[in-house]
């Protein structure tokens, strides 16, 4: 486990002089000139309609994120750089870099991939956040926590704290969006990135055992692992000598889990005999992995009155969607052959 991985100080010191970096700091001076500069050059390119489209909300966020959140982050040794913040971006690239070299082989260019996965990202990151902070709102509007302080744990993504499934409405909303704007085939575009986003779910898993989340229960495995005293597996399975039992580390098997699906979802690619095929298999590999792995996992409690936590109940939920998606692509016509190498 390791939560914190540095922090990045407030201020920078130029000739005995504090200059800050977040707020109304250096960071704004630098996102100011090189996002104006990258809007410009993708105005030239592109027009500028369709540059709006793709870096407006996503230069705003970033402007956003800069003048107000991260000031609000500052923990008094500058801002923590969290290993589950760090392997959701490295996860966010992973998944892009391999739905770009999938969509070359179908005549999607870079650009358009670019634009989507950044849509996609930023969206499923407020799906997933808001879930989370439903499911444990207790965590973030405690008796006594003033309306800011509540505002800036919300926002505290980097230190832990989003769910997968509450990432779906909100990127097949984004996708949906993105597709009916550029007249592209939306089956076309689930197939190409599929297997990106289970990349991306298996780093960022890594992610969820640096940051101690996502945890399973005990065991005497050989491979089990111990947490350090207060992560939330030691409290929730404390040992006398001091941090956690030994217990399964869950976020490494759903780590393998979701890169052996990336796997099977390319390998499955030229097999496939409609769009949308690739997409299906997922959709229905996954939510059957998730019901198991969550058999193991000891985080989240049932819900709605079943023995099934909220993830298994969602999973079936998706299964009943993945056989009628099934169910209307097996009416679609058969794409020629030559088309089918993603």
């Amino acid at each position: 486990m390791q939560s914190t991985l540095f922090h990045i100080p407030a201020h920078l010191e130029v000739g005995g002089t504090g200059l800050p970096l977040f707020g109304l700091g250096l960071l704004l001076m630098a996102w100011a000139v090189f996002g104006g500069a990258g809007f410009a050059w993708a105005a030239a390119q592109h027009g500028m309609r369709q540059a709006a489209t793709a870096l407006a909300l996503p230069l705003l966020v970033v402007g956003a994120l800069i003048l107000w959140v991260m000031p609000a982050l500052d923990d008094g040794a500058g801002i923590p750089i969290r290993g589950y913040g760090v392997m959701l971006l490295v996860a966010a690239a992973a998944a892009t870099w391999l739905s770009i070299v999938r969509g070359r082989a179908v005549g999607l260019d870079s650009d358009t991939l670019l634009a989507l996965g950044t849509d996609i990202f930023i969206w499923g990151l407020v799906g997933a956040r808001l879930f989370y902070v439903l499911e444990y709102r207790e965590q973030f509007f405690r008796p006594g926590m003033s309306l800011t302080e509540s505002l800036a744990a919300v926002v505290n993504i980097a230190a832990g704290g989003l769910v997968v499934f509450g990432s779906l409405p909100t990127a097949a909303i984004a996708a949906w969006r993105f597709a009916s704007r550029r007249g592209l085939s939306l089956a076309k575009i689930g197939d190409c990135i599929a297997p990106g986003l289970l990349l991306g779910l298996a780093i960022g898993r890594l992610g969820c055992f640096l940051n101690g989340c996502c945890y399973g229960g005990p065991c005497d495995l050989p491979w089990a692992v111990q947490f350090p005293a207060g992560s939330p597996p030691a409290e929730h399975h404390p040992d006398l000598l001091g941090g956690s039992l030994p217990i399964h580390p869950a976020q490494l098997y759903a780590a393998f889990d979701a890169a052996l699906l990336a796997a099977l979802a390319v390998l499955f690619t030229p097999l496939a005999r409609r769009d949308g095929e690739v997409f299906a298999l997922v959709l229905t590999l996954h939510p059957i992995s998730r019901i198991l792995l969550e058999m193991i996992r000891v985080d989240e409690p049932p819900a709605l009155g079943t023995p099934l936590s909220i993830s298994q109940l969602i999973s079936l939920g998706l299964l009943a969607l993945a056989a009628v998606l099934w169910w209307w692509l097996a009416r679609q016509p058969v794409r020629p052959r030559a088309a089918a190498g993603l």
